[in-house]
């Protein structure tokens, strides 16, 4: 029996597929520097706009800084908990069609970095194989590079280096996300804030979004900051019989990375934040600033994942919280930070506040916030209809 139309008609879901398959095993893996500058003048605070190189398949940007702090007087500069990852307030990436993807902070960029990876994103670790050398000897395995690297506390001039990885395809082998670029009527930026608060006096109590604290009221000066972008993107696509093959439906999603603030907690009182809608939400971090002090749990009774019914998805208290991302991490967070990860099932929103993230704090100071990091998928045309993320 002949198939009628509709039964004829390919999935688009596998013809997807077939195209990003056909994309990974014959494309090569391009990555190329597009930008470099070393900035002068007053460092914190400056705005770089960064256009992007017209070619191939993007799936990443790589940001590399490096720089040179140096104290004053006889100050001391204390690296902050959350240190380099601090270094860009913001980080704003928007496509072709003038749509921000990414408008979030650096800390958010490399925690996320490494929850991708379930590992400390540019890390080294050691081992005691008598195989691996020795760190004695200059061909020994371990830590030989300074890939990230500050000093804990800074009394003369020491030198930095710090790695952010920009996604914009949600993996190598995921191409959701990724922006054929090879187009001549339209541009794409990137957009990086250094930290305007790059360091914090010691008479400033929160500390969290700064990179150094000082001793005193005297800040350490910033030289020979220097900002590297490297483009990382498919080039040479396999082309059929209608032209170059490209996975539609990866095309036709947006990777997006943001965060938002949230304000206005009681004591021992459920604070709902709702997810926005029309997305698939992979991923939340979380910050409790509680006035300036990063806890591990002691000032927050749970965290839950709420449905609009009231009911709870899941409910967990600090402990339990660290103990699950020991498990995809093998590793804590920072303190103060907690990461709900969502992958295995996608927090998927058709309506806003169809399902909130559920705060309830044990402890509030005067001026406490949440500070939030969402990592979702969307599609394009429907994200731009959308609700706008709580807080915002």
């Amino acid at each position: 029996m002949a198939k009628g139309p509709q039964q004829a008609q390919a999935n688009p879901n596998d013809v997807n597929m077939a195209a990003r398959n056909a994309v990974l095993a014959s494309a090569i893996d391009m990555m190329q520097p597009i930008y470099t500058t070393t900035l002068a003048g007053t460092i914190p605070g400056q705005v770089l706009n960064i256009p992007l190189r017209n070619v191939g398949l993007i799936k990443k940007l790589i940001v590399q800084v490096s720089f040179d702090i140096t104290q004053v007087g006889g100050e001391t500069h204390t690296l902050t908990p959350l240190g380099l990852s601090n270094i860009f307030s913001n980080i704003t990436f928007t496509d072709l069609s003038n749509q921000q993807r990414i408008n979030t902070t650096g800390w958010h960029m490399h925690l996320l970095a490494c929850s991708r990876r379930q590992a400390i994103f540019g890390s080294a670790f050691t081992t005691d194989s008598p195989a691996a050398g020795t760190q004695a000897l200059p061909y020994g395995l371990g830590s030989n590079f300074d890939v990230i690297y500050s000093p804990t506390v800074v009394t003369t001039i020491q030198h930095c280096n710090m790695f952010f990885e920009i996604p914009l395809a949600y993996s190598d082998y995921d191409l959701r996300g990724a922006i054929y670029a090879s187009v001549v009527s339209a541009t794409m930026n990137l957009q990086l804030t250094v930290n305007p608060n790059f360091e914090v006096s010691n008479v400033t109590a929160d500390t969290t979004n700064a990179v150094y604290q000082s001793s005193s009221a005297v800040f350490a000066t910033l030289a020979n900051f220097q900002i590297t972008v490297t483009q990382n993107y498919l080039d040479q696509l396999p082309i059929g019989k209608n032209g170059v093959v490209l996975p539609i439906l990866d095309l036709s999603t947006a990777y997006m990375l943001n965060n938002t603030t949230v304000t206005g907690l009681v004591q021992n009182q459920d604070l709902p934040i709702p997810y926005a809608n029309f997305r698939n939400f992979m991923s939340t971090i979380a910050i409790y600033d509680n006035a300036g002090a990063l806890n591990v749990g002691g000032d927050i009774a749970y965290w839950a994942l709420q449905s609009a019914n009231y009911t709870n998805i899941w409910k967990i208290n600090p402990r339990l919280s660290a103990l699950l991302t020991r498990e995809i991490m093998n590793n804590d967070m920072p303190k103060g930070v907690y990461y709900f990860d969502h992958r295995r099932r996608p927090i998927s929103t058709v309506q806003y506040g169809n399902m909130s993230l559920v705060c309830n704090p044990s402890a509030v100071t005067a001026g406490a916030a949440i500070f939030l990091g969402y990592e979702a998928l969307g599609i394009i045309n429907m994200v731009t209809q959308a609700g706008s993320l709580y807080g915002t």
